[in-house]
């Protein structure tokens, strides 16, 4: 860490101690993680297919289920995915915060809250570094495949509506999975438009050497605690060039980065509310 990140850091964790107490305390603990807010945004290109003419995607991510979020959240937080109507749901990793969560809960209660979400061309999601670690890796897949979630690692699949198709791709983590996304991408069509899951943003500078023409990420939970001026105090490791919003990288390649919906080694959030993403596609339909 250099010198200026170095009392950036200080700087914020002094004011955030100062400023955490009475009001603030209670809204950064209690108010602001359940106020979630819901992204819209419309992605546009030449390559969107017009039978995908405003169809709409969701995503969520980083649930971080155990730390400070529970399965009666995440229930509310489905039946609002829900009522949204996509055609097409998408969960960028970090379903719990630590695998020893999964020995003390039974799975079937997050298995029949998963499955109860409805996306008529369906629901992927990949692995977050959460996800991995111990058993965990293999007993979340089995949960998500239960919840009729396909999991896309290092794998795409071709979304068809009538005659068209467009290509979404999905890697690995990068902390602690083994991601590849020349095997993502093996036999796709480089023509379709492309969309890739990457659970960390900063991979957007990896996959921008690729036909990939949104990249979808989590993991940064946009900093979590941000000040004002000072803005975020901490991301995590591949989440330090691309935080929250969107991007647009070497005028090509759209990476969009979620905010989040849990918490995790503290639970707090301010000025930084969960948030889901709600995408539009549009076509160039002239």
């Amino acid at each position: 860490m250099n010198r200026r990140a170095f009392l950036k850091r200080a700087a914020g964790f002094m004011f955030t101690l100062i400023g955490l107490s009475g009001g603030t305390f209670f809204y950064s603990r209690e108010i602001e993680p359940a106020s979630l807010h819901i992204q819209e945004e419309p992605i546009t290109s030449i390559k969107i297919p017009a039978t995908f003419h405003n169809k709409k995607i969701i995503q969520f991510s980083d649930t971080h289920l155990g730390f400070n979020y529970s399965v009666e959240d995440l229930e509310k937080l489905v039946s609002l995915i829900n009522k949204r109507k996509p055609d097409i749901i998408l969960f960028t990793g970090d379903l719990i915060d630590n695998p020893k969560y999964l020995q003390e809960q039974e799975h079937q209660p997050i298995i029949n809250v998963l499955g109860s979400l409805d996306a008529p061309l369906g629901k992927y999601w990949i692995y977050g570094n959460h996800d991995h670690g111990g058993y965990g890796t293999d007993t979340i897949l089995d949960i998500m495949e239960a919840a009729d979630f396909t999991l896309l690692q290092n794998s795409h699949v071709e979304i068809n509506s009538e005659q068209d198709a467009f290509i979404l791709a999905g890697i690995d983590d990068l902390m602690l999975g083994k991601p590849d996304l020349e095997a993502a991408l093996n036999q796709a069509n480089s023509e379709l438009f492309t969309i890739l899951l990457a659970h960390e943003p900063d991979f957007a500078d990896e996959a921008v050497k690729y036909p990939v023409d949104v990249q979808l990420s989590g993991h940064s939970h946009g900093g979590q605690v941000r000040l004002p001026i000072i803005g975020h105090l901490y991301t995590p490791p591949y989440a330090e060039n691309y935080v929250v919003g969107k991007y647009l990288i070497d005028n090509r390649l759209q990476l969009f980065v979620n905010a989040g919906i849990g918490t995790t080694r503290v639970p707090y959030r301010l000025f930084c509310k969960p948030e889901i993403h709600e995408y539009t596609l549009k076509a160039n339909l002239s």
